[in-house]
C-alpha cells in the first residue's frame, strides 16, 4: 500500500469514527427519551437500569471521541512527515 493509499484509508476511517461516534450520541438521546418517558410510568426496573445503560454508552462515546482525535492527530503528522501534499499534487 503506498502513501497516498494510506492517507485515504485513514480519511474513511476518521469517517468511520465520526459515524461511530454520531450513533453512540444517539443512543444517549434514545436513553434519555426513555428516562423521561419513563418518569410518567414510574417503573422501578428502568429507573435502576437506565442510568447505568446511560453511563456506559456515555463513557464508551467519551473513549470513541479521545481515540478519534488521536488517530486525527495522527493523520495529520503522517501527511505532513510524508509529504502528501505534493504526492497528490503530482498525481493531478
Amino acid at each position: 500500500m503506498d502513501k497516498l493509499e494510506k492517507v485515504e484509508l485513514m480519511d474513511k476511517i476518521l469517517n468511520e469514527f465520526e459515524d461511530l461516534r454520531n450513533s453512540q450520541t444517539s443512543v444517549l438521546k434514545k436513553i434519555s427519551k426513555i428516562e423521561a418517558d419513563n418518569i410518567n410510568l414510574g417503573v422501578s426496573l428502568l429507573e435502576k437500569k437506565l442510568p447505568d445503560m446511560w453511563q456506559n454508552v456515555n463513557n464508551n462515546l467519551e473513549l470513541v471521541t479521545a481515540l478519534e482525535e488521536e488517530f486525527q492527530a495522527y493523520r495529520e503528522k503522517y501527511f505532513t512527515d510524508n509529504n502528501i501534499k505534493a504526492l497528490q499534487d503530482a498525481e493531478e
